[in-house]
């Protein structure tokens, strides 16, 4: 399997997550089952099978958490000189020509992607026609109601 691209940021906010699951949320689950197993028959205990989901689905996350992690190629952006290129990592202001407005952007893993908070996956039309271009140029992208020219106004490695 290849690497697959996270920033820094990325990385440290699955360990921490990673980390919650091991030292919190599993301790608590295990003793969930240990009080729900003293109530007696577990075929008809409701809590029983409650905590057994719940653990169920943590030790889910917990596998795939460290899954991606050890596929992971964590990339930080402040350690790069990328010449004022974009690439995976950076922030960038962009202005939709058609209707002057503005938008930032940061380019990261599709794990890490959040059009909420302006995060967009490496792999989305918008960073690829913004990969390798720089401040000043115009990136054209093939959305589909049809081709979206946005002009880079700058370049951040953040």
């Amino acid at each position: 399997m290849s690497k697959v691209p996270i920033t820094l940021a990325g990385a440290e906010k699955l360990r921490e997550e990673l980390k919650e699951l091991k030292t919190v949320v599993r301790p608590r689950i295990v003793k969930a089952i240990a009080v729900a197993r003293a109530h007696g028959d577990l075929k008809e205990n409701a809590e029983y099978h409650a905590a057994r989901e719940q653990q169920s689905f943590a030790e889910g996350r917990i596998k795939e958490i460290d899954g991606k992690l050890s596929h992971a190629q964590i990339i930080d952006i402040t350690a790069l000189n990328p010449g004022g290129k974009i690439i995976f990592g950076t922030t960038v202001d962009l202005l939709d020509v058609k209707t002057d407005k503005e938008v930032t952007y940061q380019i990261v893993g599709e794990d890490e992607a959040d059009i909420k908070v302006g995060k967009i996956s490496v792999s989305s039309p918008i960073a690829r026609a913004m990969i390798g271009k720089e401040e000043g140029d115009i990136a054209e992208v093939n959305a589909p109601g049809g081709i979206i020219e946005y002009e880079i106004i700058d370049v951040k490695y953040i």
